[in-house]
């Protein structure tokens, strides 16, 4: 239950336990750095709060009456407290400043993250200890539970769309490609994709709950319509390098992420095909829960460093 109107603060009760020590309300307050017309003051203050006189105060110093007493035993007790959890909310700060729990999707964990952190870790001041940081790499969406849950201080998602309930920030865009193996039939031909040719063939995909699958489903449904069925996929895996590795095998299509396939396309072992029409760009977000803007620590240098160096 809340405490009632008679319960003095800290700065008041550590005034008068020092006057209790001292025996002088002078010497109590060149302890705490105040006029001893302010402190006095401070303790007159104290004495109609809590409804009682606890000084005799004299030309020789003043004195505690009963009440006075009895009040510096349990202030003894509440300011001796009130250093514990002091001591203990420091150490909180300091071990939540050289911890960072961080979530991000597959794609931004495995090509955008370690840059990022490289940056982060080239930033700490000489002689000072670079963050733990504790990385789970899964989907957008659960991602985006695990900052709400408070699991994660900072999380790195895809899609559309930020994620209800949570801060977010843009830190880059993203632009997905429709790739197959050099032998495939859509590798040489002259005729470009079109998105309902897409739409109707069984592609190689990320699980439900990804960020590259949500996008891919939503600009094919933009496109060709919200009601338009797609094709049931030819394969699902949980992780981007699954996919891109399944494709190189001939299992499929995919469409995917260019930070996933880059050197794939360049040492020719995967083909991009064209699908005009079909705006497949989207934007990697930050999201974080509570206030507008992360406090200081780890988790807000880290979304200055991918918001400057955007990828």
């Amino acid at each position: 239950m809340p405490l009632s109107s008679h319960v003095p603060d800290i700065a008041a009760l550590e005034l008068l336990l020092d006057v209790a020590r001292t025996g002088s309300i002078g010497a109590a307050a060149r302890v705490h750095g105040v006029s001893q017309q302010a402190a006095s003051a401070r303790l007159a203050g104290l004495e109609r709060q809590v409804g009682l006189t606890v000084l005799d105060r004299g030309s020789t110093g003043s004195r505690l009456t009963d009440a006075g007493r009895a009040l510096v035993a349990w202030a003894d007790r509440v300011v001796s407290a009130a250093g514990e959890l002091d001591d203990g909310v420091a150490a909180l700060r300091r071990e939540g400043s050289a911890r960072l729990r961080l979530a991000a999707s597959m794609t931004v964990a495995e090509h955008l993250v370690p840059r990022w952190l490289a940056a982060l870790r080239g930033q700490t001041p000489a002689g000072t200890e670079p963050p733990t940081v504790m990385l789970t790499a899964t989907n957008s969406d659960a991602v985006t539970e695990l900052v709400r849950t408070h699991a994660a201080d900072l999380g790195f998602v895809e899609g559309p769309a930020a994620p209800p309930g949570l801060e977010h920030r843009d830190v880059a865009a993203d632009r997905l490609v429709l790739v197959v193996p050099p032998g495939h039939p859509w590798a040489g031909r002259r005729r470009p994709v079109t998105a309902a040719e897409l739409a109707a063939t069984p592609l190689v995909v990320r699980e439900p709950g990804s960020g590259t699958r949500r996008a891919l489903e939503d600009a094919l449904h933009a496109a060709l319509g919200a009601v338009t069925p797609l094709a049931p996929p030819a394969m699902e895996f949980g992780t981007g390098t699954a996919v891109r590795e399944a494709v190189r095998a001939g299992l499929g299509p995919a469409v995917l992420s260019d930070l996933a396939v880059s050197v794939d396309l360049a040492d020719g072992r995967l083909v991009e095909v064209p699908v005009p029409g079909l705006p497949l760009t989207r934007r990697l977000r930050a999201v974080w829960a509570g206030a507008a803007q992360l406090p200081a620590g780890p988790a807000r240098d880290l979304l200055a460093v991918a918001a400057r160096r955007r990828g």
